[in-house]
């Protein structure tokens, strides 16, 4: 397994005394900035061994009518959904109606001319397929809504190539995990929504987390946030009203890569079910929270639904973040500490933060550091000083910058790459993994930080 150090803040910083406050009056200290630094607005659970130390909702839950949010508010979740498609694949696997290897072809024969992908490439993001917002975008019909069986007809149609051999690398794919939400009905014999109710929502009592396309299949809902958005002039507003056209309308109908609705206390009852055997054994755990090996043999940080990091600090950590449509979420499981971070947010604009970093600092009786850089958006060209391949003395890797879609990634040699965050004065992070990378041009240098580290590269 790769190392893969937790986030530490960065920027400017206001160091507090651990021993001024405890933990849920720090808590509520940072969150409530967030809130009236208007870069927050939702519900926050942190439990540790299970018990809950700190429950807030802050702001509302309808910008337009200022319906306030509660703790029993009901968040349409995004990519946090992929850890109950990847359980549901594990479950039927476990009935005896498909197994993790084999060819996705077994139960959608219209793909077969994709060859040795199978139902384990889709979990762990190993598979290869193109991504389906994009050619969704390009070809589809806008006034229709598109479904999981469209992915599959629309790529019988078109044959876009694959991205690269299975099992050769990691990419994050939501067309590999729309396919397994299709996978789980043809298995199941059920929609994917009454699979996940029957055998995970219901056994564990989860009586707000339902499969739900506010969109595709409207229906009145007490207490749901709706998600909101920033338009170009910076004013909220609800994602429909960019049009029938924008691509979350036209998408909703699709489920597996997200669509699970849920509250902060039903993702609590979810962590607490994973500490038992209520619906999988330790066999099946240290499946779901293990990276993958490559065709090379190096490992991913990847499992089934879940990111994965372990160093020595916190231990073995696994945790899975999500935006679509109005919604930021994030959910942070320490397996080693039994510590759990539950984010729930209905907005998502440029300043949206989600302040897991600092919340893991605080519940592990660390210094806070609170952050006051902003966030940015750089030109293309402005992207491209940046690019290329730095190195630097007595460090074992070097570290590549490429962009797409005016998002720059990084990739050291021998690791996955990951999407970073712009901020002010050539500065780009990676929370997740606590990277903050502050780039030169004219002298062609990079500063690598990471937690006290700081490593001094040079362009090739």
């Amino acid at each position: 397994m790769n190392k893969f150090l937790l986030p530490i803040l960065f920027s400017v910083v206001i160091t507090v005394n651990a021993q001024e406050k405890t933990k849920t009056d720090k808590l509520d200290s940072l969150f409530t900035k967030n809130y009236e630094d208007k870069i927050f607005n939702g519900n926050v659970l942190i439990a540790e061994k299970g018990k809950i130390i700190f429950q807030k909702s802050f702001g509302v839950a309808d910008y337009e009518t200022k319906r306030l949010l509660n703790n029993t508010t009901i968040f349409e979740l995004a990519s946090v959904s992929k850890q109950f498609t990847a359980m549901g694949i594990v479950l039927l696997e476990k009935q005896g109606k498909l197994k993790y290897d084999d060819p996705i072809s077994k139960f959608i024969p219209e793909l077969s001319f994709y060859k040795n992908i199978t139902v384990r490439n889709l979990l762990n993001h190993t598979g290869g397929l193109p991504d389906y917002i994009g050619l969704f975008q390009k070809n589809w019909d806008k006034s229709k809504f598109a479904t999981n069986k469209d992915i599959v007809t629309e790529f019988a149609k078109y044959k876009p190539e694959i991205n690269f051999q299975p099992n050769e690398k990691y990419e994050y794919s939501n067309t590999g995990y729309a396919l397994l939400g299709y996978i789980i009905e043809k298995a199941s014999g059920k929609t994917f929504g009454d699979y996940l109710e029957a055998n995970i929502f219901k056994p564990l009592g989860m009586k707000n987390t339902f499969v739900y396309r506010s969109r595709f299949q409207p229906k009145v809902i007490e207490n749901y946030a709706k998600g909101f958005i920033e338009n170009d002039f910076g004013s909220i507003i609800s994602p429909d009203d960019l049009g029938k056209s924008y691509y979350t309308y036209y998408l909703d109908g699709m489920v597996g890569d997200g669509m699970v609705n849920s509250t902060t206390e039903d993702l609590l009852k979810w962590d607490r079910s994973l500490y038992t055997d209520k619906l999988v054994n330790e066999k099946d755990k240290a499946i779901i929270f293990q990276g993958t090996k490559l065709n090379d043999g190096k490992m991913t940080n990847y499992g089934f639904g879940w990111q994965i990091g372990e160093n020595k600090e916190y231990g073995k950590v696994v945790a899975h973040s999500g935006s679509w449509a109005g919604y930021t979420n994030y959910i942070e499981r320490n397996l080693s500490k039994d510590q759990t971070i539950i984010i729930l947010q209905n907005i998502d604009t440029h300043k949206t933060e989600i302040p897991a970093q600092s919340a893991r600092k605080i519940i592990n009786n660390e210094k806070i550091i609170v952050t006051t850089a902003k966030k940015a958006v750089y030109s293309d060209k402005e992207l491209n000083q940046f690019l290329g391949v730095y190195s630097a003395e007595n460090f074992p890797m070097k570290v590549t910058i490429t962009k797409e879609n005016n998002v720059l990634y990084a990739q050291a040699t021998g690791q996955d790459k990951f999407p970073t965050e712009a901020l002010e004065n050539n500065i780009f992070t990676f929370d997740l993994a606590g990277i903050k990378l502050i780039f030169n041009p004219e002298k062609n240098e990079m500063i690598l930080e990471q937690e006290e580290d700081k490593t001094l590269f040079k362009k090739e």
